[in-house]
């Protein structure tokens, strides 16, 4: 791929993105030919993914693009249901792109499994039996997987906490170990829960107490990816604001969520409109992606912004956001999904970590192009341009009735399905 700065792609028709997206070798023959003559997810592979298979639910596939991030170029597949999220995600890419790109970086993709004890008769004499035997569970851990060695993962630290030591109830005292696992590109769910089983028989003799759980955490604090942008005011002039009034509102926005959860509840939400739809076309866990985020939020004591909007001594416009991100380029339903294996073919990352920076990259973009909006003209206008169009087509309207019929419901505001097939109704006469 040359670039991801495709100008009118947005006014062409789904046939004729295809072609270009083959001209361009984004997309292969067989990918092209897939999306043309196939259902997205064959009904015999859904019945294999999952239990008590009846059909399958489709979502919209479309491009973020314009997106340049540490020098390269991305066209990043994002499914999604809700309007305008694509296309704020590039016009801010394009915007971010103007004044240089998005730069990314991210740790080691170490993932945490947890091993909860109960029942130990001293909490500290288990903990510090735990602790001296340290190196020797980290490499048993490793024992239990030893083709993640080969692949230059592995388990590599573990921690001991104790919880709840003045809890008068034996349900409450608990000890806990963290073993610390780089999982590769893998996300590593099935490699942190055989771990973590395959250390409870020697935890429970090391304490004498017993385990229960031994299970991954979904909130990998030593698996973050971090994307920042730098935009002069020139770029963000809009209509009536100039740049630097958006620049201000933007900051102002941001304190907003900062100092208030339930303000910062929504403000997430719109990283999330982001980074869930990389996530889901890439075939990986955004449920898991989500609660490793919300929990990053509150990690401090307090639900706050995820991102964080600043002002430098040049008056530019700075963002900058850290997530957990516990995503992978292999196994899963990555190998299993077809329009999953094309999307990664599509992003053309070599690694997990580049997959997280590019997420991460996407979910900055995505608050930024909510918080210019509220800024400015209201987050409807855009919004509701294309909610108009699924309240057309879901009033019965078709082909070039779609458009009219949307125009007249934003002129008169008033969009809704009951006043849109008033309008299908005029129109057939």
């Amino acid at each position: 791929m040359q670039t991801s700065r495709i100008p009118g792609f947005y006014n062409m028709t789904v046939e004729e993105r295809r072609h270009l997206l083959r001209s361009m070798d984004i997309l292969t023959d067989e990918e092209t030919d897939y999306l043309f003559s196939k259902e997205a997810l064959p009904i015999e592979t859904a019945d294999n993914m999952i239990e008590n298979v009846v059909s399958t639910f489709p979502l919209p596939l479309g491009l973020g693009l314009n997106f340049f991030i540490n020098g390269k170029d991305y066209c990043i597949p994002m499914a999604i249901e809700e309007p305008s999220v694509v296309a704020s995600a590039s016009h801010i890419a394009k915007i971010v792109r103007d004044a240089g790109g998005f730069t990314t970086d991210a740790t080691d993709r170490v993932m945490t499994g947890q091993i909860q004890v109960v029942g130990c008769e001293d909490f500290h004499k288990a903990k510090e039996a735990i602790l001296n035997e340290k190196d020797g569970l980290i490499e048993a851990a490793n024992n239990a997987y030893p083709s993640l060695m080969n692949r230059g993962g592995g388990a590599e630290d573990l921690e001991v906490r104790i919880l709840n030591e003045e809890s008068g109830s034996k349900y409450g005292q608990m000890l806990i170990v963290h073993l610390y696992t780089n999982t590769s590109d893998a996300m590593g769910a099935n490699i942190m829960n055989t771990m973590a089983e395959s250390l409870a028989p020697v935890i429970e003799h090391l304490t004498g107490g017993k385990v229960y759980l031994r299970i991954l955490s979904n909130y990998p604090e030593r698996c973050l990816a971090r994307a920042r942008c730098v935009i002069p005011p020139s770029l963000l002039r809009v209509g009536d604001f100039s740049g630097e009034e958006v620049r201000d509102g933007v900051i102002h926005a941001y304190e907003f969520a900062a100092s208030d959860p339930y303000r910062a509840v929504t403000h997430n939400k719109g990283i999330m409109n982001g980074i869930d739809p990389v996530v889901i076309a890439t075939g990986n866990d955004w449920r898991a992606v989500e609660a490793g985020a919300h929990a990053h939020a509150a990690r401090d004591g307090m639900y706050t912004s995820m991102t964080v909007w600043s002002k430098d001594e040049h008056g530019n416009l700075v963002g900058e956001l850290e997530l957990p991100m516990s995503v992978g380029t292999v196994g899963g339903s990555i190998r299993v999904h077809p329009i999953a294996k094309m999307a990664h073919n599509m992003l053309n990352v070599e690694s997990a970590q580049e997959l997280a920076q590019v997420i991460v990259a996407v979910g900055l973009a995505q608050n930024l192009g909510a918080l210019k909006a509220l800024a400015t003209d209201g987050i409807q206008k855009g919004h509701m341009a294309l909610h108009s169009r699924s309240v057309a087509i879901a009033a019965g309207a078709t082909g070039e009735m779609i458009d009219m019929i949307s125009e007249r419901l934003i002129e008169e505001k008033e969009i809704r399905v009951g006043k849109a097939k008033e309008l299908v109704e005029e129109y057939k006469k």
